[in-house]
């Protein structure tokens, strides 16, 4: 007689193996359930946690319900590049020179804070009315010569970088351009009893920057030495060249700036957003207020 074989156990069928499925993937067989959620899951799905493992949708769940980071004074903490936001104005502000100084030249009076009233009833640039304050903004992105671009995209670095992080990309944003308007607003209001303006560059933007700079260093405690000679050594420059530099412009950025940098610095945490907004929508109405006050200044 031929010995008996051993019994080879019957192959089972896995809806009859006791294993749960992992629920991402049916047809993989797991012991292993999310540490979360209790759901099985393969090890393609095993995320490792403090605690055993968690399924992916946990996982991306969590970091959806977890709270942004902020920076110190409430905007977002960006995760990338900190100074993004200076890195696509200086660009702008290149290409809009480029185009402006060698490809097509009469671009900066279409861009430029031009009000001209050459005879009465006749008017051009803002002078002509509210369809024409786009030159607000676009006057910031015009310059008349490397020197002017050189040296305003010189101090955007110096100075943009070092508010970008602290105050996140939409408040920096918000304060230069807001600055640079109510600079502009300034240099029309001013201008208009002559009737006659026009200014190009980016130089109230920048001296705003310098004045939340001037903020910021008082806020944290830094000596003041370093941003106060800046400041003096730009506001002699400016008035010592006020034929070529257009001073009613720095001075607005100035005062503009450090207005809105008090406004986001000195902001009480429980309402922060809310004096934050508020301070910028006002230096921005003031700064229209001043345009419309220079319109009614016009001659003719």
């Amino acid at each position: 007689m031929l010995p008996e074989e051993p019994v080879r156990p019957t192959p089972v069928d896995s809806q009859e193996s006791g294993l749960p499925r992992c629920h991402r993937h049916p047809e993989r067989e797991t012991g292993v359930s999310c540490a979360r959620c209790g759901r099985p899951i393969c090890p393609e799905c095993m995320v490792p946690a403090s605690v055993g493992f968690q399924c992916p949708d946990c996982v991306h769940g969590a970091a959806e319900r977890q709270p942004r980071q902020r920076t110190t004074f409430g905007g977002v903490l960006a995760l990338g590049d900190g100074a993004l936001v200076t890195k696509v104005l200086i660009g702008l502000n290149l290409l809009v020179f480029l185009l402006t100084e060698y490809v097509a030249t009469q671009w900066q009076v279409k861009l430029g804070l031009f009000s001209w009233v050459p005879r009465p009833g006749l008017k051009f640039g803002m002078a002509a009315g509210p369809q024409e304050w786009y030159r607000l903004v676009t006057a910031m992105f015009v310059h008349g010569g490397l020197l002017h671009i050189a040296t305003n995209m010189f101090s955007l670095w110096v100075l943009g970088p070092q508010l970008e992080r602290v105050l996140g990309r939409v408040r920096f944003l918000g304060l230069y351009l807001v600055a640079g308007i109510a600079g502009n607003a300034l240099s029309f209001l001013l201008a208009s009893a002559h009737g006659q303006l026009f200014t190009v560059g980016a130089s109230g933007a920048i001296f705003g920057l310098l004045g939340a700079t001037a903020v910021l260093f008082k806020v944290n405690r830094v000596p003041m030495q370093p941003v106060i000679a800046l400041l003096v050594v730009n506001l002699v420059l400016t008035f010592s060249l006020s034929s070529v530099i257009d001073w009613r412009a720095h001075v607005g950025g100035l005062v503009a700036g450090t207005v809105i940098g008090a406004g986001m610095m000195y902001a009480p945490r429980a309402h922060r957003n809310l004096v934050q907004g508020l301070t910028t929508a006002a230096v921005l109405a003031a700064s229209l207020a001043l345009v419309l006050i220079g319109m009614a200044r016009l001659p003719g």
